[in-house]
């Protein structure tokens, strides 16, 4: 098996934990840095005391998967129509705003969605269900930007299978220049950003359930990221003082990408949570981490496409 032959298929739910039965012509994602391992695996320990050495062979009784993977950051090609990422970010906790020029991602505490994904290996199909995940942005001057997502979800078994034919969306990722980036209304030269949903996936248990394990579910979570501003003095701006104070800023990238359909755009309120001397080129710079906080309710941070 080839590991350059193998598609994702991705789909909500109607029903968690119900096969959704991904359709290759819509629910593809164009992936990179794709991975598939166990996770909650349960081999139960017997241990006897008898007169050998010998370990007693383990029980099988039980694993999760994780799928994870890497999606370029573009839109669909029409402004006001959800680009391809849109189920993976809705099972990722956030909640879709589709407006007529733009369509909004951001953070829901209620009503989180589930998703079926299809891995399709040369000749055989792994099948994941009631999956949830998280989702980090990463952006820098020397790439365009990428969405890293990470799901954890229950087994649902392989069978041997074709890759059928796949269709992915045909627009192309912009780079990660020519923006208006600013924190608190300070133009930051940076050349790099994350930001990171914060999503804690945990499994309930359920002795019910064939391997004992429930729904998977989104606990709690804490946005957080990073920047890396040059560094001025005190008089251009004071990110010390804001550390210290503990000051909201509003964060924005500004559009990426200037083609109607495909821009996208990350805004956050923030509070610096550290910052540690940098260097970049031969300059200074402020590696700043930071934490994303709502002022009204569920609005720490927002990912548009417009």
């Amino acid at each position: 098996m080839l590991t350059t032959r193998e598609a994702i298929l991705l789909k909500v739910e109607g029903t968690k934990n119900v096969d959704a039965n991904p359709d290759p012509a819509v629910d593809a994602l164009l992936v990179s840095d794709l991975s598939y391992a166990n996770d909650k695996l349960r081999m139960l320990e017997r241990n006897n005391i008898k007169p050998t050495l010998s370990t007693d062979q383990k029980i099988f009784a039980g694993t999760m998967k994780k799928v994870s993977f890497t999606a370029e950051l573009k839109g669909s090609g029409t402004a006001g129509t959800p680009p391809e990422v849109a189920q993976a970010l809705r099972c990722c906790g956030l909640s879709e705003i589709i407006g007529a020029s733009e369509v909004t991602y951001q953070p829901v505490s209620t009503n989180h969605e589930t998703c079926t994904i299809y891995y399709h290996q040369e000749g055989v199909l792994h099948k994941i269900t009631g999956a949830m995940g998280n989702v980090t942005l990463n952006a820098s001057g020397d790439n365009f930007g990428t969405l890293q997502f990470e799901f954890t979800g229950h087994d649902g078994g392989k069978v041997d299978q074709n890759i059928p034919t796949i269709t992915y969306a045909n627009t192309v990722p912009r780079p990660f220049i020519n923006i208006a980036f600013s924190v608190g209304s300070y133009p930051a030269i940076i050349n790099a950003l994350t930001l990171n949903a914060g999503n804690e996936i945990v499994v309930d248990p359920d002795v019910s359930k064939q391997w004992g394990f429930g729904d998977v579910r989104i606990s709690k979570r804490d946005p957080n990221g990073t920047i890396d501003p040059l560094a001025t003095t005190k008089a251009v701006n004071d990110f010390d003082a804001d550390f210290k104070a503990g000051n909201l800023l509003p964060l924005t990238t500004g559009p990426v990408g200037s083609e109607a359909g495909n821009r996208w755009q990350a805004d956050a309120t923030i509070a610096i949570r550290e910052m540690s001397p940098g260097e970049r080129e031969g300059s200074r710079t402020d590696d700043v981490t930071y934490g994303c906080h709502e002022t009204t309710t569920d609005d720490e941070w927002k990912l548009i496409f417009s």
